[in-house]
């Protein structure tokens, strides 16, 4: 994981939570700590690590994920033991 990964890190569990970070480095993030993508149709994409499947819609037109977005990848690190 490299400093940009370690700041969107820092960003995904801030409180309150962030409506401005790219949706790009929250992939990046989910890559860099070991997770498969599993491209679905469309704006579906599914993240997987041991086992522990996520699934998410790519924001559109926007570049910025929305909230429940970031709320939900925190979740998703939580249940993988990746924490800041």
């Amino acid at each position: 994981m490299n400093s940009k990964h370690r700041k969107t890190l820092q960003v995904v569990f801030t409180d309150p939570v962030s409506g401005s970070v790219e949706w790009a480095s929250i992939e990046a993030l989910l890559v860099a700590v070991g997770c498969r993508i599993i491209e679905g149709s469309g704006s579906r994409v599914k993240f997987e690590k041991d086992g522990e499947i996520e699934s998410f819609h790519r924001p559109h037109p926007a570049k910025e994920a929305k909230r429940y977005q970031v709320r939900a990848a925190r979740a998703y690190l939580v249940r993988l033991g990746i924490e800041p």
